[in-house]
């Protein structure tokens, strides 16, 4: 007999060899049938051991449904229900020695130049099954096997340091696991962040103090101090896999850890989902600035490759969650590495990926990101191509999102038709699809673009605006019921604006506080620093010079910050003001609030003012 027509008489026997010896008394645990199934069932047949149990099962159950030997049928079937159990439980197992054996076989397989890229595939967290903590020691003892009977030196070498670095980044994640979030519990959960100033408190100084390993210690000392990683990387001169390997298992525990914890912030999901939004951002431009390093150094550009690749495997993590971003580029949490250095490290990784849902979504992120520093068209250019993306894909929020983003970006352009065209697109898509978000932002866009058209026409009547801001009150009614801060703040945003072109100045004074408010609340750092940019302006109409100088001066300084191009509208409002009274009255002026500046942007912030004040006059000069 051929192997295949064997073995299901061969399993047959089996199970009721296992069912007789139950009969008899002589199986005294659960686990002596297991241990007779891991004997005696071939890797790979497991299909046919199945059909014969269920062939089994179903005879002996119509036996005792029909009382045909009644009473020795049901104990036959009890013994057949435990080798149920114990074969699931065989094959929970099995599954995952399979999948350690597979992802051996394309590790050891794998050109050599490409075995880094099959271990990063292996352990990547947008699979369907992630490796467990368990799975992964299992993972590094496989392949520490695998290098002790290879009699290829080349592959021994390369598999050992894979296997080492896997170990030593789960002792690493061991030691630090203990204080994934204790560092959070040490300052008021106003601080939390990223930040590179220790006294902000992000957590890398304690990390750097609880790892042994030479490469995360220094990644982590970088960090703490806001010391470039970029350079760091850059000079890891024969650094070796292992190191590479330990350094990217403690970093996908960390962000994988901390993003499960945030995610639980049941007493506050917006904070949660703020804090999530920052972890992913953070993580993957530590990523990135490492490939950029490791680019430019004398090492193996394997290690560049492979940073990429884990700066990817992020960003697609990410715009699979609920919370990403559709709508907002800058959020609180993510300080540290300011917008310009974001765009910068994540733009190449990008240029590596085929259009995907996921990219189109990061392409959206960035593309508001760019918008918010005058990179108008190189954000057109992102928005219409995460348009195409999504379209192909089917995701229509995403598409939405980009029609709504190209009309904010022209009016920025001061191109009000385009815009008010992409906005009503918007809003019939948005209704078509139920989209109540993309709704609220086409209706708050709608009515901004308007406003300007208006005034670009020079129609100042009342009657020419009632459309216009009947569209963003509408737009604001519906993101307030749909508790969405980030779009609540856009759509009182837009009104404060355009309640300063219709000279309206205390219902602009009421509605640009409120977007404040609402922006503190969605992380929304772009439209935060705007809203104050136009209160400086708001104010100086009223005469009222001591407000004047407190928004503008934030204003310049929170725009600066995130390389957004508004910051020379509030330095240049701040420079006839400072020209209208004197150098000296002026700077009266600016000791009068700084103790209320400073406890916005601190002593650092208040201090360089001046300079970008300086800065700005010397441009114009």
């Amino acid at each position: 007999m051929s192997e295949s027509t064997s073995l299901p008489a061969k399993y047959l026997e089996l199970i009721d060899q296992i069912v007789q010896i139950t009969l008899k008394g002589q199986i005294r645990s659960k686990e002596q049938v297991y241990q007779m199934l891991v004997k005696d069932i071939s890797p790979g047949t497991g299909e046919i051991f199945e059909r014969c149990l269920v062939e089994r099962i179903s005879a002996t159950q119509y036996e005792v449904d029909n009382q045909l030997q009644s009473a020795t049928a049901s104990r036959r079937l009890r013994a057949l229900k435990t080798i149920e159990g114990e074969w699931e439980r065989w094959q929970k197992e099995n599954r995952v020695s399979g999948a350690i054996a597979t992802a051996i076989q394309q590790i050891t397989t794998a050109e050599p130049d490409n075995r880094l890229t099959a271990l990063l595939r292996v352990i990547d967290p947008n699979q369907t099954q992630i490796l467990t903590l368990e799975q992964l020691q299992q993972l590094a003892k496989a392949l520490k096997q695998q290098a002790e009977e290879s009699s290829n030196p080349d592959l021994k070498r390369q598999i050992q340091q894979l296997a080492t670095g896997l170990t030593h980044g789960i002792e690493s994640w061991q030691r630090l696991e203990g204080d994934l979030i204790s560092w959070i519990y040490d300052q008021g959960q106003s601080k939390l962040g990223f930040g590179g100033d220790p006294a902000q408190g992000s957590p890398w100084g304690l990390w750097a103090k609880k790892v042994n390993s030479p490469l995360p210690q220094a990644l982590f000392h970088s960090l703490a101090l806001n010391q470039s990683v970029v350079e760091l990387a850059a000079n890891q001169a024969g650094m070796e896999l292992a190191a590479w390997v330990e350094l990217a298992v403690i970093l996908q525990f960390l962000q994988r850890g901390l993003v499960a914890w945030f995610d639980k912030l049941v007493y506050d999901s917006k904070v949660g989902a703020k804090l999530s939004i920052s972890t992913f951002l953070t993580f993957a431009v530590i990523w990135s600035q490492l490939a950029n390093g490791f680019n430019h150094s004398n090492i193996s550009r394997h290690y560049a490759d492979g940073s990429f690749q884990v700066t990817l495997q992020i960003l697609r993590t990410f715009a699979q969650r609920q919370y990403f971003p559709l709508y907002g580029g800058i959020f609180a949490s993510f300080a540290g590495n300011y917008l310009r250095d974001t765009l910068n490290y994540l733009d190449e990784p990008l240029r590596r990926v085929e259009g995907t849902q996921e990219k189109a979504r990061i392409l959206t992120l960035l593309g508001s990101s760019l918008r918010a520093q005058g990179k108008y068209e190189q954000a057109i250019s992102f928005y219409q191509q995460a348009l195409e993306i999504a379209r192909n894909a089917g995701d229509k929020t995403c598409e939405i999102a980009n029609f709504n983003h190209l009309s904010r970006t022209c009016v920025a352009q001061k191109n009000y038709a385009e815009a008010i065209n992409y906005s009503q697109r918007a809003l019939i898509m948005a209704r078509q699809a139920g989209d109540k978000l993309g709704e609220a932002n086409a209706l708050a866009n709608l009515g901004y673009s308007e406003v300007f058209q208006a005034q670009q026409v020079e129609q100042v009547e009342p009657e020419f605006y009632e459309t216009a801001i009947n569209y963003l009150e509408q737009g604001l009614k519906l993101s307030e019921r749909l508790g969405d801060s980030q779009s609540q703040a856009l759509c009182l945003s837009s009104l404060g604006i355009a309640k300063v072109v219709l000279a309206e100045p205390q219902a602009a004074i009421a509605y640009l506080q409120q977007s404040i408010k609402a922006c503190i609340n969605s992380g929304d750092l772009y439209l935060d620093a705007l809203n104050r940019a136009y209160l400086g302006e708001v104010y100086y109409k009223v005469k009222d010079l001591d407000k004047t100088v407190y928004f503008a001066c934030l204003g310049m300084y929170l725009l600066e910050q995130i390389a957004a191009t508004e910051w020379r509208q509030s330095a240049g409002l701040l420079t006839i003001v400072q020209g209208q009274i004197g150098v000296e009255a002026f700077n009266k002026i600016l000791g009068k609030v700084r103790s209320e500046v400073i406890a916005i942007i601190g002593v650092d912030g208040y201090d360089h003012l001046p300079q970008l004040l300086e800065q700005y006059q010397r441009s114009i000069q």
